[in-house]
């Protein structure tokens, strides 16, 4: 079966040539990837998501801390099931998960680099949110990051922290953003924004957060 084959050189040719690190617990994961076949193609606070020329549908995320979290994510997963606007849980193991990849660039991306993000955009990713509250989920720690559009759809490739409970006012103010000031001022002649104007913006953002807390 292909999902054996995709298992074997998991552990075979990827977990034995990678190592996942961090400076201290708030740091995201540094990934050093020693493998010949498989290429590292993200990382994020708690894993590194690598690829395989013999399944590109498939990508593998691998934990570097917290199997807690791991087991969270499974769940999370388990109770999304199959949605347009979500990945596919294909099959795990004791410090993976085995992913449908989401082709896209993030909107984080698409602002530095002068790609329009259109409206649909926003429609896709709302549609999202909602199902995953009806199936007893909490949208959390949804932003530009973890989001990729791709031929005008929206697609939120990170819902680890979707188990969490409390209120995560990120898409809330994002959406705000894109309809006051993206839309209206930058969206028709869409300007290259350099990536520390942005970096300036969201260190802003989070400091006003924690100010106004509620």
């Amino acid at each position: 079966m292909e999902i054996e084959k995709y298992t074997k050189l998991i552990g075979r040719e990827l977990l034995p040539h990678i190592q996942l690190s961090t400076r201290n617990p708030f740091d995201p994961i540094v990934v050093e990837n020693h493998s010949h076949s498989w290429k590292t193609i993200g990382s994020g606070n708690y894993a590194g998501v690598f690829s395989h020329d013999s399944n590109p549908k498939w990508v593998v995320k691998v934990y570097g801390r917290s199997p807690e979290a791991l087991k969270k994510e499974i769940e999370v997963y388990e109770k999304l099931g199959k949605h347009p606007t979500f990945s596919t849980l294909i099959g795990h193991g004791e410090n993976y998960l085995i992913l449908k990849r989401m082709r896209g660039i993030t909107l984080f991306d698409a602002v530095v680099n002068g790609v329009p993000i259109p409206e649909s955009v926003i429609y896709d990713v709302d549609q999202g949110l909602d199902y995953a509250k009806g199936v007893g989920l909490n949208p959390f720690d949804v932003h530009g990051k973890n989001i990729v559009m791709h031929n005008g759809r929206g697609y939120i490739v990170d819902v680890s922290d979707f188990y969490k409970s409390g209120t995560c006012h990120k898409w809330i103010d994002l959406k705000k953003a894109y309809y006051k000031i993206y839309l209206p001022f930058l969206y028709k002649y869409h300007p290259t924004i350099p990536h520390f104007i942005l970096d300036l913006v969201r260190k802003g953002y989070r400091l006003f957060r924690k100010i106004n807390r509620n």
